[in-house]
């Protein structure tokens, strides 16, 4: 073989080699990819299943997650939340109620301070509200709940929220050490596509939370 020959071949190999490389991560990227899709879908359908799960027992302190407040009142959400938790108050499923969420952009009002307000007016004694209002995340209000609940010695609780976010906040807290009961509030009219995504939406939620990041 002539050497211009092999200055021929030599960036033709190279090419060949480029070419398998790219190919090769893109397999493995799709592969990635679809590895990740099955796992989101088999976490949404766990999801579900924990979603319709109510098995309130007597605990320590009832937990209600915080949701959008507009202006000091609660939005028709967290209204729903909260009364459910004043429900399972009444029927002395635990002493304390605890609301949970910080400002979320409004720099009059938190979710916490709105939620116990309400109560207030709902005729649960202030005495028996507790407020975490700092939280600015799911992760972020549970990990400032789950210091005044140590602060405080209470060791169980039930969680007040809609269904689909139960399942995240149940591992969050279980994964404290904390003794965790659910129970959502009742559901108003939504889509099974609308349901659904909220379930995906939850699983990339709890995916991320796993991997460090605070959601």
């Amino acid at each position: 073989m002539s050497i211009a020959a092999v200055h021929c071949a030599i960036p033709y190999n190279v090419e060949i080699r480029i070419t398998h490389l790219k190919r090769a991560a893109r397999l493995l990227l799709l592969a990635l990819a679809t590895f990740a899709l099955g796992y989101l879908i088999a976490l949404s359908f766990r999801i579900a299943r924990q979603a319709h799960v109510d098995d309130a027992r007597a605990a320590d302190v009832i937990i209600v997650m915080g949701a959008a407040e507009y202006r000091g009142h609660p939005s028709p959400v967290f209204k729903l939340r909260l009364d459910h938790a004043v429900t399972l108050f009444e029927k002395h499923l635990a002493p304390a109620i605890m609301t949970t969420g910080g400002p979320g952009g409004d720099p009059s009002f938190t979710e916490g301070g709105v939620g116990r307000s309400y109560l207030i007016d709902r005729g649960i004694p202030a005495e028996r509200i507790i407020v975490e209002d700092q939280g600015e995340s799911t992760a972020w209000s549970l990990s400032a709940a789950t210091e005044i609940l140590r602060r405080m010695n209470l060791r169980s609780c039930i969680i007040v929220s809609d269904g689909f976010h139960i399942f995240r906040v149940k591992r969050i807290l279980q994964q404290q050490g904390f003794v965790v009961y659910s129970s959502p509030r009742a559901q108003g009219d939504t889509t099974v596509l609308t349901e659904w995504w909220q379930y995906f939406r939850q699983a990339c939620a709890y995916a991320l939370w796993k991997a460090g990041v605070r959601v």
